[in-house]
């Protein structure tokens, strides 16, 4: 769908349910792959303009991943979130098939920095990055806080399924690697089992998905993998090696120590399981060491040998590092 034709039939959709609008300007696209598109734009109105964003699914377009959760359950995540005082944007409108736009939502946009070597090393943000593994844990106990009851249906998922899914992935590529190997047995024997909590888990809490500002993180982005099972994934998943870029030694993606942030998180009302933490920490390093693989398989099997998925794939080397450190830190 060209530009203007989603000019056309964005502007037809928000005279619909925008209260005074008249149109729309300044329609550019941010991001756009093959299941999902971003589109920034200003909805223009007589008593003030509202800088928005879109976010669709092309009609014929699936999701990638057979984990997400669908545009439609993401947009009402983000209203409970926001609702619930998780630093969330605003969720405007959730589009019908009247819209002629395919799957997705309007949101109100939210300024600030998602790149990672901006935000660890920019003179903008550093009376912020004191304070930002600690106002994580905050964050992340409201978001685990927020009423199961009013959740939209999701899939549940204990460790020992993940176990399961990811061993699959890992064999479906038939590329043995020794330390992946030692990771899955590991996890085997060290699996937790259930969780005493089973609460909303965002499942992908990390750089890119946080627009942080010289105040702090102001938004949590894309709730696409949001599943219900235990908390301790998400403080887990945000301490993995790959999201601290290059700031090793502050586990919480590269701004602080687990436990700052440890005590933020209790401060809010949550309940720290720190062996259960060490498990999705080691977890989620194989994951993203797996997801590595799967770039890499794609880019030689695949007709689009974009350099992108080359250069992502090789990164399951460096995964393999991470989980020897973790497996066997040295005293």
């Amino acid at each position: 769908m060209a530009a203007a034709a989603i000019a056309g039939a964005l502007t037809q959709s928000v005279i619909g349910w925008c209260a005074g609008a008249t149109g729309i300007r300044d329609l550019a696209q941010l991001s756009g792959g093959a299941s999902q598109e971003t589109w920034s734009f200003v909805i223009e109105r007589p008593d003030g303009d509202i800088a928005a964003i879109l976010r669709r699914s092309p009609p014929g377009y699936g999701s990638v991943s057979g984990r997400a959760a669908g545009l439609d359950v993401e947009a009402e995540l983000m209203r409970l979130a926001y609702e619930a005082g998780v630093p969330s944007p605003q969720v405007l409108h959730v589009l019908t098939e009247a819209d002629a736009l395919g799957a997705g939502f309007v949101m109100r946009r939210v300024d600030g920095e998602t790149i990672p070597r901006k935000i660890l090393r920019d003179a903008e943000f550093a009376e912020a990055r004191p304070k930002l593994a600690r106002q994580i844990g905050i964050i992340l106990a409201g978001l685990h806080g927020i009423d199961s009851a009013a959740l939209p249906p999701l899939r549940t998922i204990s460790s020992t399924e993940e176990i399961g899914l990811l061993r699959d992935d890992y064999r479906s590529f038939d590329w043995p690697r020794p330390v992946f190997e030692l990771t899955l047995r590991w996890l085997t024997d060290h699996d937790p089992g259930a969780s005493k909590a089973t609460t909303l888990v965002h499942g992908d809490f990390r750089h890119g998905n946080l627009i942080i500002g010289p105040d702090g993180v102001r938004a949590v982005l894309d709730w696409e993998l949001a599943h219900r099972g235990d908390p301790m994934e998400d403080l887990g998943w945000i301490c993995v090696n790959s999201w601290r870029f290059g700031e090793i030694d502050k586990p919480v993606g590269g701004l602080g120590s687990r436990e700052e942030m440890f005590a933020g998180y209790e401060a809010a009302g949550g309940h720290v399981d720190e062996a259960r933490v060490k498990f999705w920490e080691v977890m989620g390093t194989l994951r993203w060491g797996i997801m590595c693989c799967g770039m890499m398989r794609r880019f030689r099997e695949s007709p689009d040998h974009s350099m992108e998925r080359a250069m992502i794939g090789r990164r399951s080397s460096e995964t393999e590092i991470d989980l020897l450190r973790l497996l066997a830190p040295r005293s």
